[in-house]
């Protein structure tokens, strides 16, 4: 005789039975503008409501080599417990060429 997990050998998890598992909290995401280029990979961004915080590249966009320069239009994430940092997650593209320009030979 062999033993067969069924549904009901392991309920599902919910986070009323599971305390210590929290939902996720939500993030404020607004528009602005970048204004200074800081080390480390960090920008300074004056947003829509004239407030000015500090914001790191999202790691996709430093995955996909996006560069940002000053002037450009981004949308940062900001934690509402925080309201002085954040995340870049989007460059909004400008009226430059398509295509980003000519390439720089096969690097990697």
């Amino acid at each position: 005789m062999t033993w067969k997990p069924t549904s009901a050998a392991r309920p599902p998890l919910s986070t009323s039975s599971r305390p210590d598992l929290l939902a996720k909290e939500e993030l404020l995401t607004l528009d602005g503008q970048i204004d200074e280029i800081l080390p480390d990979g960090r920008f300074g961004v004056v947003l829509e409501n004239d407030h000015r915080i500090i914001a790191y590249t999202a790691g996709r966009m430093r995955r996909f080599r996006i560069r940002s320069v000053v002037g450009d239009a981004v949308r940062v994430e900001m934690t509402p417990y925080d309201l002085t940092k954040g995340r870049i997650v989007y460059r909004d593209r400008g009226a430059g060429p398509a295509g980003g320009g000519p390439k720089k030979g096969n690097r990697r």
